[in-house]
């Protein structure tokens, strides 16, 4: 008989033990569970607002080279601005990109374009299948005299975007990530001649077809309204076999 209210009262105990340690750890899950999807709901309103601020930028009149370098200088966004310059091409200093563009493999080409007063911009002229990186192979896209190109302006990185991205072999002329001063460096141009951003060309139709411009993609990921509601799925749910234990413990 003691053995038995011995053993009842230790069932007791831990049934007591499980309700206060759940009194304690349920409402801070749950609030860690409601901050999370708060803080989804955050970075869905920012995503929506960047996605807009860029579809503006990328849709507006073209901007020169003087106002990128103005709205750099006041800590405006330049990504994906609609943007504007002319020069010539140096076409002895072109830097390849290796991509893909439309299922096949090959280089963007970033070549100097240099402006009347100097200095140089590269310009993503756009994709050349993989055989045809030299660019003896397509004379036809080393167009000679001043040139005005329309395109999408792109910040340059500061650094390598991911340790799997490999080293850019500047000895084979290969570009795995795009690092304006190592691009100008390989191939003598003075960095502080070198203007701190890229002009991605739009799909203007050049002679011979090649390279093909147009080949920036505005492709940002907006999947915060399904996080937060998993993680406010998640809060509901804790709340709802939280209530079902107390019923089941009371009746």
């Amino acid at each position: 008989m003691a053995d038995t209210r011995l053993s009842a009262e230790k069932s007791e105990n831990r049934r007591t033990w499980r309700l206060w340690a759940g009194l304690v750890l349920v409402p801070i899950a749950l609030v860690i569970l409601l901050s999370l999807g708060t803080w989804q709901v955050n970075r869905l309103h920012w995503k929506e607002t960047l996605l807009t601020d860029i579809q503006q930028r990328s849709t507006a009149a073209p901007v020169d080279v003087a106002e990128l370098e103005r709205l750099i200088a006041a800590g405006e966004p330049i990504d994906y601005r609609h943007a504007t310059a002319s020069g010539e091409y140096v076409h002895d200093k072109e830097r390849h990109f290796l991509a893909t563009f439309e299922g096949q493999s090959g280089f963007y080409l970033y070549t100097p374009l240099q402006l009347a007063d100097g200095r140089y911009l590269f310009v993503n002229r756009g994709f050349v299948p993989y055989d045809r990186k030299d660019p003896a192979s397509r004379p036809e896209s080393l167009i000679a005299g001043e040139q005005t190109v329309t395109g999408l302006a792109r910040a340059e990185l500061q650094e390598k975007p991911s340790s799997l991205v490999p080293d850019n072999d500047e000895r084979a002329n290969i570009f795995y990530w795009k690092d304006r001063a190592r691009m100008a460096a390989s191939v003598d141009l003075p960095e502080d001649r070198v203007l701190p951003f890229f002009l991605d060309a739009d799909s203007s139709p050049v002679a011979g077809g090649l390279p093909k411009g147009g080949v920036t993609q505005i492709d940002l990921p907006n999947n915060h309204l399904q996080y937060a509601i998993t993680w406010y799925g998640l809060a509901v749910a804790l709340v709802a076999v939280t209530i079902a234990g107390l019923i089941k413990r009371r009746s």
